[in-house]
């Protein structure tokens, strides 16, 4: 029981898989903050395209 306790305190690979859940937390808040942008800004160019097509 000694040693099970020993190598439960001594591995880390639940940490190493935590850090990559949080990298990939990280990115995914990433992506969708930047998709958010993108498509506001494609809704003011679209809209001044449109703007300039029914005044012409």
């Amino acid at each position: 029981m000694k040693t099970f306790l020993s190598r439960f305190a001594q591995d880390e690979s639940g940490a190493t898989a935590i850090e990559y859940g949080l990298i990939a937390a990280l990115i995914g808040v990433a992506i969708v903050g930047a998709a958010g942008e993108v498509g506001t800004q494609l809704k003011t160019l679209f809209g001044t395209i449109k703007s300039k097509l029914v005044t012409s």
